[in-house]
């Protein structure tokens, strides 16, 4: 099945997504900070740690979208609760970062972002539970088992 794969990826390019930012967004705060920058008068200071502390936020959550995307593919069960909320603003975050940086960075980022947002969307899709309700399970030898016959009409 393409399921584990799929989420192992998605739970991959999350960890790495995540520690990316927070090391860029890390590098930001240092730039900021060592040459003193200020926009419209704010303190250089709070702007470099305020990026920074973005930044490792920004990481953890992503890191957070990983780990749930690595318990789906361990437990061969979709995200439930917490989890499945994490991973679906993870798209849309992916949905509007990907539409942003078209225009800011380039086509190349625009791709990057539209395969990480396929990947978390087919992570979800791919564990759909209401897919999942209506098809039956595989038996002792791993044929698939033999649908189950409604009962007649009439009968009680």
């Amino acid at each position: 099945m393409i399921r584990r794969p799929v989420a192992v990826v998605t739970a991959i390019v999350l960890f790495a997504e995540g520690l990316g930012i927070a090391l860029l967004q890390w590098f930001v705060g240092t730039v900021v900070d060592r040459q003193k920058m200020s926009l419209a008068g704010l303190d250089p200071d709070a702007m470099s740690l305020s990026s920074k502390a973005g930044g490792v936020v920004f990481g953890l959550y992503f890191a957070f979208c990983g780990v749930v995307a690595l318990l789906v593919a361990v437990r061969d069960r979709p995200a439930a609760g917490l989890g499945r909320v994490a991973l679906i603003s993870a798209a849309v975050v992916h949905g509007l970062l990907g539409a942003l940086t078209v225009g800011l960075v380039g086509w190349g980022a625009f791709v990057f972002m539209m395969v990480v947002l396929a990947l978390v969307v087919l992570t979800l899709m791919t564990y759909d539970r209401k897919a999942d309700a209506g098809q039956p399970g595989p038996d002792e030898e791993g044929a698939p088992a033999a649908p189950v016959a409604p009962p007649a009409a009439g009968a009680s």
